[in-house]
This record gives C-alpha cells, sequence and structure tokens, in this order.
C-alpha cells in the first residue's frame, strides 16, 4: 500500500465520474493490431512515488525488457487515476499502452466504459487460464460483468495489529477474535491521564482515523452491497445495522464520540514517525501488510504483534479472514501496441519469480496463488498473518460497480454520522443511503 494511494483516493469520485461521462475517445484497437515480435516502444503509468517503490517497478521493467529485447518500457511514476483518466479519454500518442490504478472501486467503470481493453482474448491466446493463476476474489475485484478488463498487480489484506507490551500489562494473553472480545479488550486496554484524558485507547473506532474506512471493518460482516439486478441492498441485509450498531457500542464503551475524536486530532499523520500506533496512543490498530515493515524500520519502542481482524459472535468459525484490495493493471483502449502490452502486463502479474520478488519489494501481498505458496516469500511471522488473510476463501473486497466508488463515498458520508449519533433511525436512513446509490448508478449509466 503505498502513500500515493491515500492521494488517490480523494479524487475517486470525481475522476470515475468523468471517465463515464465523457466515454471512450476511441474504440479498442484489437489485439490483431501489432506483432510482440517487433520492435516497439510501450509507455507504462503507475502511481508510486517513494524511492523505493520505484525502485521496484523499474527493477521490474528491467527484468522484462531482459526477456523481451525488442520492446523498450518507458516507465511514468507517480500518475494518479484523474490523470491517467483523461490522458485515456484524449486517446492519441501521449496516451499510455500500460496503466495500472490504486483504486480497485473503479475498474467498474474501466471495464464498462472501455477505456481499459478486455483481457479475456489475451489470456485465451496465450494460453493462461486466470482461474488457476489467481485467487476468485482477485478476479472479481478486477473484472465487471464478465469482462476482464484488468489484473491483480499485488494485493493488500488488512488485519490487526496490536501492541503486545500494552496486552501483557492489562493481562490480555491473546488478541480478540470477536466482536464482544474487541469491545472488551479496548476498554481494558483504555488508559486516562489523572485529569481524565485519554493517554491511550483500546481501539481507536472513528471512521475518519487512518485505514478505517467503514467498509473495511463491514468486510468482517461479508455483507452484499448490491442485488443481482444492481441494486443497493444495504438497508435490507441485516449485517448492515449490526455493524453500524457495533460501532455505535464500541464508541460509548470508550467514552463516547466526542472525547474520541477529540484525541483522534492529536494524531500524527498516518505515514509519519507520529502514527498513533507507533507513539502508542492506540493499543491495537487496523491497517494493512506494508505497516509492519514501517514499523521495523521505525525501530518501534515495543513488542508489536499481527492477527486477523475479529469478526462478528455470530460468526466465530469464520475468523481469520478480512478485507481485501489490491493495485490493478491493463492495457489502455487506445494503444497501438497492445499485443506487446499484453506481454508486459501477463509478466507482471503471472510470472512467479516476478511477483514474489516485487512482493518482497514493497512489502504488499502476492497475487497469484503459486506465488502466495512460495518458499522465497518473506518469511516473516507478523507479514505471513496477511497472506493467510488474502488466501482464505472467506476474505472480502469491494464489488466492481458502474459508478466506481461512489458508492463507498456514500457509506462512508452516512457512517460518520451515524458513528456521531446523528441518525436516529439507521433503518430509514439506511433506505434512503440505497435510494441516493441507486440514482448515483442510474446517472453513471446514462
Amino acid at each position: 500500500m503505498p502513500l500515493t494511494r491515500l492521494r488517490d483516493r480523494l479524487s475517486v469520485a470525481l475522476a470515475g465520474a468523468g471517465l463515464l461521462l465523457s466515454g471512450c475517445a476511441h474504440p479498442s484497437v484489437g489485439s490483431d493490431r501489432d506483432d510482440p515480435t517487433e520492435p516497439a516502444t510501450l509507455t507504462f503509468w503507475h502511481g508510486w512515488s517513494t524511492p523505493g517503490e520505484m525502485k521496484a517497478i523499474n527493477d521490474s521493467v528491467t527484468r522484462f525488457e531482459k526477456r523481451h529485447r525488442n520492446i523498450t518500457v518507458k516507465v511514468v511514476p507517480n500518475v494518479t487515476d484523474e490523470t491517467m483518466n483523461q490522458a485515456l479519454r484524449a486517446g492519441g500518442d501521449d496516451a499510455p499502452d500500460v496503466v495500472s490504478s490504486f483504486t480497485t472501486n473503479n475498474v467498474g467503470q474501466y471495464c464498462s466504459s472501455g477505456m481499459w481493453a478486455d483481457l479475456d482474448p489475451f489470456l485465451a491466446k496465450t494460453g493462461v487460464v486466470k482461474e488457476k493463476v489467481f485467487p476468485k476474489t482477485l478476479l472479481d475485484y478486477t473484472s465487471y460483468r464478465g469482462k476482464q478488463c484488468a489484473l491483480p498487480l499485488l494485493a493488500d489484506s488488512y488485519g490487526l495489529y496490536y501492541n503486545k507490551d500494552a496486552f501483557k500489562e492489562a493481562g490480555i494473553t491473546r488478541p480478540p477474535r470477536t466482536m464482544s472480545e474487541l469491545k472488551r479488550d479496548a476498554v481494558a486496554l483504555t488508559r486516562r491521564t489523572k485529569d481524565g484524558s485519554y493517554r491511550r485507547v483500546g481501539f481507536m473506532p472513528d471512521f475518519r482515523l487512518y485505514q478505517n474506512s467503514p467498509d473495511r471493518l463491514f468486510a468482517q460482516w461479508e455483507p452484499r452491497y448490491f442485488d443481482a439486478h444492481g441494486k443497493s441492498r444495504l438497508a435490507k441485509d441485516p449485517s448492515t445495522r449490526q455493524f453500524l450498531t457495533f460501532q455505535r457500542d464500541l464508541i460509548e464503551a470508550q467514552g463516547g464520540y466526542g472525547p474520541l475524536e477529540r484525541f483522534r486530532t492529536t494524531f500524527g499523520d498516518e505515514m509519519s514517525s507520529q502514527n498513533a500506533f507507533l507513539t502508542q496512543k492506540v493499543a491495537m490498530h487496523l491497517d494493512g501488510e506494508w505497516r509492519g515493515l514501517m514499523l521495523r524500520q521505525a525501530k518501534a519502542p515495543f513488542g508489536w504483534d499481527t492477527a486477523p481482524m475479529p469478526v462478528p459472535d455470530d460468526r466465530a468459525d469464520t475468523y481469520g479472514k478480512g478485507y481485501l484490495t489490491g493495485t490493478v493493471i491493463g492495457i489502455a483502449h487506445s494503444s497501438t501496441h497492445q499485443n506487446a502490452a499484453w506481454e508486459l502486463v501477463k509478466f507482471l502479474t503471472t510470472d512467479t519469480d516476478q511477483v514474489v520478488r516485487f512482493a518482497n519489494a514493497i512489502h504488499n501481498v502476492p497475487s497469484t496463488k503459486a506465488a502466495l505458496k512460495s518458499p522465497e516469500l518473506d518469511a516473516d511471522p507478523t507479514f505471513r498473518t496477511f497472506l493467510r488473510i488474502a488466501q482464505n476463501p472467506r476474505s472480502v473486497a469491494l464489488p466492481p460497480s458502474a459508478n466506481g466508488g461512489q458508492y463507498v463515498t456514500a457509506l462512508q458520508d452516512f457512517s460518520y454520522d451515524v458513528e456521531a449519533g446523528r441518525v436516529p433511525d439507521i433503518g430509514k436512513g439506511l433506505r434512503a443511503l440505497d435510494a441516493q446509490i441507486d440514482a448515483d448508478t442510474l446517472q453513471s449509466e446514462n
């Protein structure tokens, strides 16, 4: 999970809406227009921006070019989804051939608009059986209504980081496995100063904290966002009310929304040395696999470990699952070198050695079945927790939608109001939320 993914989330709704409203600037070129054995220069746009990330992707491209001496790849880093979408709408010589995105919930738009080429013909032509190569959940978030316009390029899984020293002090012997245990332990781990203000909270539930977007925790209830007709069904799913009710209970158990929110505003930036978990202002924390590497690099002054996120009490037998997302990669519809571009996409996504080396370099979860089982993967047990979550068949990813991430944004806004106590009737509020999401989807499709 790179730092730039956080920035990209801010422009998801705007960029996605523009993508569908503008439509395709050019039709798909087709997979028989170029010979991948002939000399070609490809332009590859991606969003990674830190030195380590850029080195890892550049090293990957160098390995590809050594295998494909006829293909030169021009790598352009630090590209946002909005910039990429503008270029794809315009087409022309300046548009990229290969594109990647950190925003999996935009895949529905990429596929339905035709801006990213359908990869199924390329997969079939080169004998790649996608169901044998990629875990099902990852295939689900890289396709939309039967169209495979993207493939996974490493994944992210979310779990629980916990302060072992704080656990020992509180007499807690293992991480919580159910939501009731999470609430109990959060209360036991909370510490206050003499004046009553917080010194540490057990688990900061506020949805505005770092990775605490409501869809992350909601995944533990295995929600169904849409019905078979693409209509929002959050109000009809009992798990939605259960999730939001638990959130409010967890907040109240630790002192209430107002005090917790004021304490949250004292936290440092997520990616800085003042991160709340690193500075021990929270004892348990929802985060992705990349956080472990950052904690080690920062030489965290306390013992810590990782575990899957707890699950609802009535689903205790599903413990071990979690929320999944990741980077996706595809071929621009306007590329005149689609077969050559496919060779790059295929190498980056299906070559086991490449996937493992890239995963180890940036501490993300590998995105193929073979790479997940590779003995060459980082053996750190705190990282392996996230590999197990990624392989758990009950783990959940957001479903693609024609309106991209707008339905997630709508859920976030509603959840902010719920946790703050501004929604007296959750059922009525959820029905209004469904209507809003359906209206947004209809507008996107027209």
